[in-house]
């Protein structure tokens, strides 16, 4: 997960030059961006920790498919968007990527796609954050009385946090829209 002060990474994938260099190019400015023109490459740019991998699927040598296997097997803290001019088929549900985009694919739309990936990682951080806090919650509610509750300023903030943490992820969610199903799932 990126650190709010300095701008998000992201790496652009792709073994044509001129598109690679395109998409950065569109990219840069609002996000740091890398380039990698192979796989193999690719994989050795991942030690720089990307926020976000913009990843065309068919490239000689690594492939855009097997690239997205590495990087999930490395269990790199990444999103991975494929950006791809192979129209997704049903081999797609076995592949761990969390968007995919057929080209041609214009600024306006990559730049929407890593803000989308962007809220993505920030809404799952904060679902973890939430869920780690109600279980503090319920835990206090199972071991102390109701008096003991509503006397402790502790129990106080958490539950003033709980409430702030879940509008948060009701902000996030809305600005995903209904892209990502496993946004929808009940906290």
């Amino acid at each position: 997960m990126q650190d709010m002060d300095t701008p998000a990474t992201v790496l652009v994938v792709d073994d044509e030059r001129e598109v690679a260099d395109l998409y950065a190019a569109s990219l840069d400015g609002e996000y740091a961006v890398q380039t990698a023109y192979s796989g193999e490459e690719a994989l050795e740019l991942l030690v720089f920790e990307p926020d976000v991998v913009l990843l065309d699927r068919r490239m000689p040598g690594l492939s855009g498919t097997e690239v997205l296997e590495e990087i999930r097997a490395r269990d790199a803290d990444v999103r991975v968007a494929m950006v791809s001019g192979v129209e997704p088929d049903f081999d797609v549900v076995e592949m761990p990527f969390d968007d995919y985009l057929v080209k041609p694919v214009g600024p306006t739309d990559l730049g929407e796609l890593v803000e989308r990936l962007l809220v993505l990682d920030r809404f799952e951080e904060k679902r973890v954050e939430l869920s780690s806090k109600r279980v503090t919650r319920n835990v206090l509610e199972v071991e102390k009385t109701d008096a003991e509750l509503e006397a402790s300023e502790e129990y106080a903030r958490l539950v003033e946090e709980i409430q702030r943490l879940e509008a948060e992820i009701d902000r996030l969610k809305s600005r995903l829209g209904d892209r990502y199903p496993q946004v929808a799932a009940p906290n």
